[in-house]
């Protein structure tokens, strides 16, 4: 696993060993950042402000800071992924622009930064939590108006639509890459 572009392209990332986590693939990251960079959402990235949720090894939100973000709140709630963020962040020189945050991205109650403009889900398959994640950031006021909202399901699942209008969340287009699913979503908070 590696950072396909931007500041630190080519860096390779610490991976997470553990059987229960499944990063996403390259090729559907570099499409989704390939897809956030062009037309639609034209320069979504330039001094984004990130939410990574679920977020792993920080492959995502790592990413993007890569590419121009300004800032990436990273939560994870496994104790092993936490300190493979850790050292990600610290390998990358992205101390100063990041956080790490210990919690079960499904049930934070409260958001202390900056508003997010662009957010990444990406929960285990089957469970929904993606989404219920990001409406409840949307409640606790964790996203900024027109925030970009990345969620990734596997290939057969749909979004509730219940929780999308909690969510104020629009779908704006879904892309399939071999057993993932890629929704783009805005919000309207």
């Amino acid at each position: 696993m590696r950072i396909i572009a931007g500041k630190r392209r080519g860096a390779t990332l610490t991976r997470l060993g553990a059987s229960n986590t499944r990063p996403t693939a390259d090729r559907a990251r570099e499409s989704l950042f390939n897809i956030l960079q062009g037309g639609h959402f034209g320069t979504c990235l330039d001094g984004a402000v990130v939410i990574d949720l679920f977020a792993g090894s920080g492959a995502l939100g790592l990413e993007a800071l890569s590419r121009g973000a300004a800032y990436a709140s990273f939560v994870e709630r496994d104790a092993v992924a936490l300190s493979v963020i850790r050292a990600n962040i610290a390998k990358l020189r992205f101390q100063d622009s990041s956080i790490v945050i210990a919690a079960d991205a499904t049930n934070l109650v409260h958001w202390r930064g900056e508003k997010a403009s662009l957010v990444f889900a990406d929960a285990p398959y089957g469970t929904a939590g993606g989404l219920i994640a990001v409406a409840n950031c949307a409640r606790i006021g964790a996203l900024a108006s027109n925030a970009v909202v990345v969620i990734e399901t596997g290939k057969g699942e749909t979004l509730d639509t219940s929780l999308l209008q909690n969510g104020r969340l629009q779908p704006v287009e879904t892309r399939r890459y071999g057993r993932a699913c890629l929704h783009f979503l805005t919000c309207s908070a």
